[in-house]
């Protein structure tokens, strides 16, 4: 049957019909606010027709499926593995998981399909699966929308044949992947913040194994998220990571997000760095082991990808991408990158250094290298090492899920227009408007303004940076908000200047 977009709560139809609000259905996976966008026999239906995706698409049906450490993901994953099972799939139940564990487990247990039960960084209230057919990536923008039509048009076909069976040890196997042999052979003092979400479950117990000391940072697994919503590019808990950073004099700190394939960075003298500019010294550090290599960043990342002088002198090459997790992941795999960054916090580290897929947990790893590597060096020397820009955070403004690509569509031809009359941002020329994934304003001295609509939820999204002055940026902001200002569709944002 064909799923409805809303049943009322607390009756018989909620408990018997599947209800899925259609705005659910992304660009790179599903997310939901439960149950007042979906029910679990909506869950079901989903799951139905993920499994009948798969057998359109001949792929093997083996499915390996897991869940975050929220109260009601449990229940979610339960109902979905109902209906992958009435597809005729065979199931290979993890337990909790980070996301990327779940990526893994598709590499360690040799099946082709993965999809795990997480709303990411969402706040409680959110519920989502990210899944995927052709290791490392995920589904895209055409995926999704084979998987709507077949689940909103009740497509789902029942077959015989689906399987259960429940994984031991996959978590054990994916920290033993994480470490390896590596040990540290400097001192190193980090706080490990993890919000109380599921990386709880496994960031200090990965940081013991590496030979990290390890200053706890509401490390307690506790699904009320008592203290914070585990998002590393929230200025909440950035803030309350450089508290601890100062207080119990910390190298640095790293931070996870809620399924675990994020990390954000703050350095030992308190200062965040957003993960654009992490990804810069990530990449200077890889450069001279792999010189030549190819970086993809995301539209909201910094200019310095491409205008670095330490990276060009080792010939990298930038390439700017969509933002999300499944393009980033799709396009390093396309273009054969060493590595992926993104703003949000997401890195995609390519063979030999990871799978391709985003792991907050692997990027800690590779980050406490890059210092074993520097033993001279403090975090804070390899920020301010960096050639000096001034940005905003991610800015998110309220755009209803039904109207932000349309509301982005008209902001992108304003600014195109602008640019074509010969007007002017923050005062300086507007060299190109690059329109890959929203409108990138790019000024002649380099500096830029973005603005584009969130994946995930009702927003658009908002980031200037400046290579001149923390004044030229606000310009820049305030030049872009006035003309996102023409759309009374548009409200207040989540965080600003």
């Amino acid at each position: 049957m064909k799923p409805l977009a809303k049943v009322t709560p607390n009756t018989w139809e909620f408990l018997r019909d599947p209800m899925i609000a259609p705005t659910g259905f992304r660009e790179y996976d599903a997310r939901w606010k439960y149950p007042g966008e979906i029910n679990l026999p909506g869950v079901t239906a989903l799951g139905l027709g993920l499994g009948t995706q798969m057998m359109r698409r001949g792929i093997r049906p083996d499915i390996a499926v897991g869940n975050d450490y929220r109260d009601y993901s449990l229940a979610i994953k339960n109902a979905l593995i109902l209906g992958l099972m009435r597809a005729g799939i065979n199931v290979h139940d993890i337990g909790p998981a980070l996301s990327p564990m779940a990526y893994f487990s598709q590499f360690h247990l040799d099946v082709p399909a993965v999809a795990m039960v997480t709303a990411s960084h969402n706040p409680n209230g959110w519920t989502g699966v990210k899944m995927g057919f052709d290791r490392p990536l995920t589904h895209g923008p055409d995926e999704m929308a084979e998987l709507r039509d077949i689940v909103l048009n009740g497509e789902g076909e029942d077959r015989s044949g689906g399987s259960y069976r429940f994984v031991e040890g996959v978590k054990e196997a994916y920290l033993d992947d994480l470490v390896g042999d590596f040990r540290m052979s400097r001192p190193l003092k980090v706080v490990c913040a993890t919000g109380n979400g599921t990386a709880s479950a496994f960031a200090p117990e990965l940081f013991r194994r590496l030979g990290v000391e390890v200053v706890e940072s509401h490390n307690t697994l506790d699904y009320t998220f008592p203290h914070y919503n585990p998002n590393p590019e929230a200025m909440e808990m950035l803030h309350d990571m450089a508290d601890t950073v100062k207080a119990s004099g910390a190298d640095f700190a790293l931070g996870f997000d809620g399924d675990g394939d994020r990390c954000g960075v703050v350095d030992d003298e308190g200062e965040e760095i957003f993960a654009d500019k992490v990804g810069v010294i990530m990449a200077r550090d890889l450069a001279k082991l792999y010189p030549g290599s190819t970086f993809v960043a995301d539209v909201k990342s910094t200019g310095l990808f491409a205008s670095d002088p330490e990276l060009q002198k080792y010939g990298v090459k930038a390439d700017y991408w969509k933002t999300g997790h499944s393009h980033m992941k799709r396009r390093v795999k396309e273009i054969g990158a060493l590595a992926g960054f993104e703003k949000s916090g997401h890195y995609f580290l390519a063979e030999p250094i990871g799978r391709g897929y985003d792991c907050g947990m692997r990027v800690a790893v590779e980050i406490c290298k890059l210092m074993d590597r520097n033993p001279t060096m403090k975090m804070s020397d390899l920020r301010k090492a960096l050639p000096k820009t001034w940005s905003t955070p991610t800015m998110s403004p309220y755009a209803a899920d039904t109207e932000k690509y349309d509301i982005l569509e008209r902001l992108v031809g304003k600014l195109v227009a602008k640019a074509e009359a010969g007007d002017t941002f923050a005062g300086r020329a507007i060299k190109e408007v690059v329109t890959v994934n929203g409108a990138r304003v790019i000024l002649d001295n380099g500096s830029w303004g973005l603005v584009r609509a969130s994946s995930n939820t009702p927003n658009l999204v908002v980031v200037c940076e400046s290579s001149e002055s923390e004044a030229e940026m606000k310009a820049i902001f305030a030049d872009i908000d006035k003309v996102i200002r023409t759309e009374p569709g548009v409200g207040d944002y989540d965080q600003t200047i």
